[in-house]
């Protein structure tokens, strides 16, 4: 019911959407992660892209893998999806996001587990100077292997001209099922 809620409303304001000046909804961006997982951290990497379909629809996707400091733990994380981006001002879009994650942790010594579901997200995207843009999101993951978790984006990118910029991100909650996590990135976006 929640999925078909998601997806109506996505279909019904997309005629009507555009972007906001300077948001770009086609880009891709490579940087550094940290995890930290009930105290335990890790690095790694993270991979991400988006690429718009039509005037408010984009596709979005991403790969990270991060190993533990001070454990045998790997983790591996994939999700893509569709989004709909609908102005609110002249410098800020509401986005609504709906997706597949998935999780394959790797435990050395002990064995490996998948976990896969659905991912619902709203948020706002939006311009705070020509060369700053902000975001923040909120998400709920369930259905399959999730079992209903909250988390919370918050982003910031500096643009050093339309096409490259660096970026900031933290995100907050149960990433992976049942424990607290805070996932730090920071990398370059090239934006087309």
């Amino acid at each position: 019911m929640k999925k078909s809620l998601a997806a109506a409303l996505l279909l019904a304001i997309a005629p009507f959407a555009a972007n906001a000046d300077g948001i770009a909804y086609n880009y891709v961006e490579a940087g550094y992660a940290h995890v930290d997982l009930e105290g335990e951290t890790g690095d790694g990497f993270q991979l991400r892209g988006s690429a718009a379909v039509s005037q408010s629809l984009y596709l979005f996707g991403g790969y990270s893998s991060v190993e533990g400091d001070d454990f045998d733990v790997e983790l591996e994380e994939g999700q893509f999806g569709l989004g709909v981006h609908t102005p609110v001002g002249e410098r800020a879009d509401f986005i609504a996001e709906i997706g597949y994650l998935r999780h394959d942790i790797e435990i050395g010594g002990l064995g490996s587990a998948t976990l896969d579901g659905g991912r619902v997200s709203a948020g706002f995207r939006g311009m705070a100077g020509d060369n700053l843009e902000g975001w923040v999101k909120a998400s709920y993951n369930d259905g399959g292997d999730l079992d209903g978790s909250l988390s919370g984006l918050v982003g910031v990118q500096f643009k050093f001209n339309p096409t490259w910029g660096i970026f900031a991100e933290i995100e907050s909650g149960e990433l992976v099922e049942d424990a607290d996590t805070t996932k730090y990135m920071v990398g370059v976006r090239a934006s087309f």
